[in-house]
């Protein structure tokens, strides 16, 4: 299950317009963000509630299609799209799974924010009011091929995404909370390139 959920969860940052609203500050992002950076942690909540998951790590992404995410609690995991492949690496098990990228991705949140700037075409956007001082804005994958039924994301007063909820059809809710955001860093090109360590088991392609 977890594997699934990071298929999911790959990379998002956002900041745009003050007073724009949730839909148009995701399509502004998508145009005007080339690169980011955050801290993240990452609950998994079953269906009442319950947290029965949690992780913490730090997230990198850089358009179009190149993204590092590095679990550091409480299980070291490195997760690394070089544009055209997906690398899973369970540094306990010493296992890396690769797939294609796009095959990886499918409608995911990944796929919401990195691709080309037609996001409708794939989702359906809504604007979902305001809560807690928060701007949200519902995202629904069209295609079947998505592990989340809704994706909804929260916009803070600065207007960069804070918060993301990911809701598969289980009933199981992912909330991805981000801090320390840096919008379009420079970050090495090394960060998105994998290499499977010596001796680690390679399931995939």
């Amino acid at each position: 299950m977890f594997k699934k959920i990071i298929y999911g969860l790959l990379f998002c940052l956002v900041s745009s317009g003050a007073h724009a609203g949730a839909v148009e500050k995701l399509k502004t992002f998508i145009a005007s963000t080339r690169s980011a950076q955050a801290d993240f942690t990452q609950d998994v909540l079953d269906q009442n509630g319950k947290r029965i998951q949690s992780a913490s790590g730090v997230m990198q992404f850089q358009r179009p299609g190149k993204f590092r995410w590095t679990y550091q609690k409480p299980y070291e995991q490195i997760i690394v799209g070089d544009g055209e492949k997906f690398w899973l690496y369970d540094i306990d098990l010493n296992q890396v799974t690769v797939r294609k990228l796009d095959a990886a991705l499918g409608s995911s949140p990944a796929a919401l924010l990195s691709g080309s700037n037609d996001i409708e075409r794939d989702f359906t956007l809504t604007e979902s009011g305001s809560e807690d001082g928060l701007e949200w804005l519902q995202a629904v994958p069209k295609g079947s091929e998505s592990s989340f039924e809704k994706i909804r994301m929260a916009f803070d007063e600065n207007s960069s995404l804070a918060l993301m909820e990911l809701s598969d059809m289980y009933g199981h809710k992912t909330v991805l909370l981000f801090s320390a955001m840096q919008r379009n860093p420079k970050i090495s090109e090394q960060q998105f390139q994998f290499t499977p360590p010596a001796g680690a088991d390679v399931l995939g392609e």
